[in-house]
């Protein structure tokens, strides 16, 4: 296994991405890349009507998330790591639940000019849940914009996150099963995983499914 310098979480809205990204950029003093979902203006409105803000929502997604990938080839050289709580490469997940005919060709006509100027992570840790720990996440954070996400739209995006990542080969990839585990309250669930992203013999991809605490 190479040596890890870029470290990318991926998982469905509500596994938990931003916060271990926060809490690992801490523990490695590391730059830290957020994705700005609250900046897109269609989003809220996407969560309510689809169909018709379907590929505005997806546009702007992509540009953002271009121009923030796009700093990293400048990335201060002091900096020794660097956690994102995404990968560019995930867009295409929303584009083909989300769109189609001449806006999905559109997109694809895009899409590979824009992502082989991107940096690629050393490893992205994929955070696996059940949508009930998804819906319950979403909900203990009370967010305004996703108010009006559905647990039919949660339940399709789970099965598109999985399908993407049971076929992923890009990058090495750990996937873990975070369902049963807490490593934002419990320090062993986390230092458990963060020796999982950094265990020198860790395969290409392999699944890591830790046994709760929850009850210990």
């Amino acid at each position: 296994m190479s040596e890890i310098k870029y470290i990318a979480i991926e998982g469905v809205i509500g596994a938990g991405k931003t916060t271990l990204a926060k809490m690992l950029s801490k523990k490695l003093a590391a730059n830290l890349i957020i994705e700005e979902f609250e900046d897109n203006p269609f989003l809220e409105k996407f969560y309510k009507d689809k169909r018709q803000y379907a590929f505005q929502t997806q546009m702007f997604f992509l540009i953002t998330r271009y121009k923030q990938h796009e700093k990293l080839n400048q990335e201060n050289l002091f900096t020794e790591f660097l956690v994102s709580d995404y990968i560019f490469e995930k867009d295409r997940i929303f584009a083909y639940m989300n769109l189609s005919g001449e806006e999905l060709k559109l997109y694809e006509t895009l899409f590979p000019m824009l992502n082989k100027e991107i940096r690629k992570p050393d490893v992205v840790v994929y955070l696996q849940s059940s949508v009930e720990r998804l819906m319950q996440n979403i909900r203990i954070r009370s967010r305004k914009i996703e108010k009006d996400l559905s647990l039919s739209y949660l339940q399709d995006l789970s099965i598109a996150y999985n399908d993407y990542f049971f076929k992923y080969s890009t990058t090495p990839l750990l996937i873990v099963n975070t369902t049963e585990i807490d490593f934002v309250e419990n320090s062993e669930d986390f230092e458990e995983l963060y020796k999982q992203i950094f265990r020198d013999d860790r395969g290409f991809i392999e699944y890591f499914s830790p046994e709760s605490r929850r009850f210990k």
